[in-house]
């Protein structure tokens, strides 16, 4: 399916309530209860608790929520996650703050992009995590969680190395395309040397089929005649488990106090439009790739 044609409607659910669903099902899923069962434990129809882990039901009560949680016996943490999640139910943008909850609003965002098919990127400060070296990570997280022990920091560093099997699986690997702003390949994390290894390292994966990545340089100035946040596209080509539609594409747009999650039909096309313009005033992917490996050449030089 196209996506203009995905686009023509905004969806009646939303994220907060799908990944609400996501969560409850595979809290009921780890106690090994069928719907039937748990759905007697809290005096629902079967139904009712299954249209809720579809993230089809539109009204929801958190006093219910909360009773699902302790029926399935989970931790405070993730009854806190589902607490927040029946909160926002009904907005279709959605902007969270970082706070007690860092880890599971994280997850929000990894399991998304995990089932993307489709990924479009601008970043216009930093390489994108799918595309960071293992000490370029490292080098950033040292200084963004300065009480973090070494053990804490490389669980984080795997977890993103992880993510990035997404890009060279065998098996439906993720189509992505990138706009980096020559700023994200000037701008020293780490050290030269560290930094060289991470301009080869793009150059390197923009030559696999599934990958398009593209250099806009300082002299392109502001395409769009405004400076614009780095964000994510994730389309979603599959049927969803249990649902006869798409899942529907997501905008995400992160800050460094928070998270915004878009998914009107306006907000796409904003941001599809958006991208667009920022490839066409980007140098090609073969000159973009050549800028990677003079730009790692130069750091090299300087060491």
């Amino acid at each position: 399916m196209r996506m203009a044609e995905r686009e023509s409607e905004d969806t009646e659910t939303t994220l907060p309530r799908r990944q609400l669903g996501r969560l409850l099902r595979e809290a009921r899923s780890a106690t090994g209860m069928n719907l039937e069962r748990a759905a007697a434990l809290v005096q629902w129809s079967r139904p009712t608790l299954s249209r809720l882990e579809r993230g089809e039901t539109e009204k929801i009560r958190v006093t219910d929520i909360l009773a699902l949680c302790e029926a399935y016996g989970v931790d405070r943490n993730t009854s806190a996650v589902a607490r927040g999640l029946a909160e926002q139910v009904p907005a279709k943008s959605w902007w969270h703050a970082y706070g007690d909850l860092i880890p599971a609003w994280a997850n929000l965002y990894v399991g998304l992009e995990s089932t993307a098919t489709t990924l479009t990127i601008f970043q216009s400060l930093i390489i994108h995590g799918l595309f960071q070296t293992a000490d370029y990570t490292r080098a950033l997280d040292r200084i963004y969680f300065p009480d973090e022990t070494v053990d804490e920091l490389e669980r984080r560093v795997r977890v993103r190395i992880q993510r990035q099997h997404i890009l060279t699986r065998t098996h439906q690997a993720a189509c992505v395309s990138v706009v980096l702003h020559e700023n994200v390949l000037r701008t020293v994390v780490g050290d030269n040397k560290l930094m060289s290894a991470q301009c080869r390292h793009v150059a390197d994966l923009s030559t696999r089929e599934n990958i398009d990545i593209r250099v806009l340089p300082f002299r392109a100035g502001f395409p769009l005649g405004a400076a614009l946040p780095p964000f994510t596209i994730m389309d979603f080509d599959h049927v969803a488990p249990g649902k006869k539609v798409l899942d529907p594409s997501q905008v995400y747009c992160e800050g460094y106090a928070g998270s915004a999650y878009l998914e009107k039909r306006t907000d796409i096309r904003t941001f599809r439009h958006a991208f667009r313009k920022l490839q066409e005033s980007s140098l090609d992917p073969r000159s973009s790739r050549d800028l990677l490996r003079e730009i790692a050449r130069r750091y090299e030089s300087e060491r």
